[in-house]
């Protein structure tokens, strides 16, 4: 026979984790006071599946851990900034809260490039997660957003998979391909041959569609269905060019203006975020690249050896590019590819 104490004890400490994270805070000085309504920029256009599973979510369960004192209004890429003029919005106090690429900030922090994820050097998706949070690459990266009156926080790490309009089947087809890209994928994409350019997310289907740009990637296959580019790009390409991170940024000085039980919600809630929200994109991943083989006909293919030959090359330089800004960067290179050589990929 089962004893019932047992049993309720250890249904309570299997729950106490879920618990902690899922139950209003207990009712502190912010929530008693009233109500706080933050805006946030997003560089996601509406259409992205992150401003729903991402920004939406955060919103949602901060809103509930508040009580429904500390809300979030939420806002496409362009209805105030887009892409890279976020972080100045944020920076000026104009809108409280904002998301970015990291790569939209390569000249606010030394460490940046490493956050975004340099290409070619990561194979799987737990892997950018511990050099952002266990080695402390986001944590160098504050060190020179904070005094600028910015605070960043890892939102999700994922893959980066170019879509394109043309198949590749040698070096060759590469060589002047237009592929929209950002950051540090922008070397990375030049020194095979392409043509890379930065184009907003929210100009992007248009550039696509227009021949603009002959390809793109914007996450991998999430966000290659959510912003429809397959109904352009037929050719899902492989394997990823690199891992990557997407950041929430945050007024330094609104954020410490919150109540503190206010402030440590949205904060806690974020943390929370990066792990589950990076799982979950993984798990979302698999199903949305078989929805677009059956329902939209898209082909995955390979990229050839040529090309990845001269990938392998151009990470190698980005890496001792990337070093090289400074004092900050030079630890941030030390706890990335230290991380790559206990993988055994150095």
């Amino acid at each position: 026979m089962t004893n019932s104490k047992n049993v309720n004890r250890r249904a309570l400490l299997r729950g106490a984790g879920a618990a902690f994270l899922a139950a209003p805070a207990l009712v502190g000085k912010g929530i008693a006071q009233g109500k706080v309504t933050w805006r946030v920029q997003s560089h996601w256009p509406k259409a992205s599946s992150s401003f729903t599973d991402s920004l939406g979510v955060l919103a949602t369960a901060l809103e509930e851990r508040t009580e429904g004192a500390f809300k979030l209004e939420l806002f496409g890429a362009g209805e105030f900034a887009k892409g890279p003029d976020i972080y100045n919005l944020i920076r000026k106090g104009v809108v409280p809260m904002g998301t970015v690429s990291p790569s939209y900030i390569l000249d606010k922090a030394q460490a940046a490039g490493f956050l975004y994820g340099i290409p070619g050097t990561f194979r799987e998706n737990w892997e950018p997660q511990q050099a952002a949070k266990n080695l402390g690459i986001e944590d160098m990266v504050n060190e020179e957003l904070i005094p600028d009156g910015v605070r960043l926080m890892s939102e999700k790490s994922y893959p980066t998979e170019m879509v394109v309009s043309k198949k590749i089947e040698s070096a060759a087809d590469f060589q002047g391909l237009k592929i929209r890209s950002s950051g540090t994928m922008l070397d990375y994409l030049a020194a095979a041959g392409a043509a890379p350019q930065y184009i907003p997310g929210s100009e992007l289907y248009q550039s696509l569609s227009s021949g603009v740009v002959d390809g793109a990637h914007w996450g991998a296959a999430i966000g290659a269905k959510s912003m429809s580019l397959w109904e352009v790009c037929k050719y899902h390409c492989k394997p990823a060019l690199g891992f990557t991170i997407d950041a929430f940024i945050l007024n330094e000085e609104q954020l410490q203006g919150l109540d503190e039980d206010l402030r440590q919600a949205i904060l806690d809630l974020m943390e929370i975020r990066f792990f589950r929200r990076s799982a979950e994109y993984m798990h979302k991943e698999a199903i949305a690249l078989s929805s677009g083989m059956e329902e939209n006909g898209v082909e995955v293919m390979q990229l050839p050896d040529d090309v990845l030959e001269m990938f392998a090359k151009a990470s190698t330089e980005i890496l001792e590019k990337e070093k090289a800004k400074g004092e900050i960067a030079e630890r941030a290179h030390a706890a990335y590819t230290g991380l790559m050589s206990d993988l055994g990929y150095l």
